[in-house]
């Protein structure tokens, strides 16, 4: 499982924008990391739009203070845009991570999801998953056997008939794990 701690940007109140809009800011934010600067051109090669309706979402943006832009020329995203940005990708990551480790969807339909989803989903709501995938990890009732039990679950193969023997392995297992604490 990878790490759920991502580096999370720093707190800034979002301005409300259209799920269309915060796509646009995305795919200028992955440009800006490959290419160093957007063109109208990528953006609508990126995002499968035609050119007219760049201009006009990019006029928006501007206007909004997310990016730096006048019609021609390369297109950047201003400091608070980048930050925005940077939640976006955040918030997707995390999004990925649940749907892969703890709901052990494929990758590629975690991606899908997590990409409909981070329009809709607040900070409130991503810190608490944040916790709640650290939780999964560290407490010894669930981690690793946990997310066994629920893949072979999820297939039909367990059912709530084994869950007493279950817990007493998990209570073995605890009782193994807390000398060795108590000695470190």
């Amino acid at each position: 499982m990878k790490q759920t701690r991502q580096t999370k940007p720093r707190a800034v109140k979002r301005q409300r924008l259209s799920a269309s809009l915060e796509d646009y800011i995305q795919v200028i934010f992955h440009l800006e990391e490959s290419n160093r600067v957007a063109r109208a051109k990528d953006i609508a090669d990126q995002m499968g739009v035609q050119r007219p309706s760049v201009t006009g979402a990019l006029k928006v943006l501007a206007a909004r203070g997310l990016i730096h832009y006048s019609p021609y020329s390369c297109v950047t995203l201003t400091s608070e845009g980048r930050t925005i940005g940077l939640d976006f990708l955040h918030r997707h990551g995390i999004l990925k991570e649940f749907f892969a480790s703890t709901l052990q969807l494929d990758s590629e339909r975690a991606e899908l999801n997590a990409g409909r989803i981070e329009h809709a989903i607040d900070s409130i709501a991503v810190n608490r998953l944040i916790r709640f995938l650290e939780f999964l990890k560290s407490c010894p009732r669930t981690g690793v056997n946990w997310s066994e039990a629920f893949a072979l679950f999820c297939e039909g193969g367990q059912r709530p008939s084994s869950c007493k023997e279950c817990l007493k392995t998990c209570l073995d297992e605890i009782d193994q794990i807390q000398p060795k604490r108590a000695q470190a």
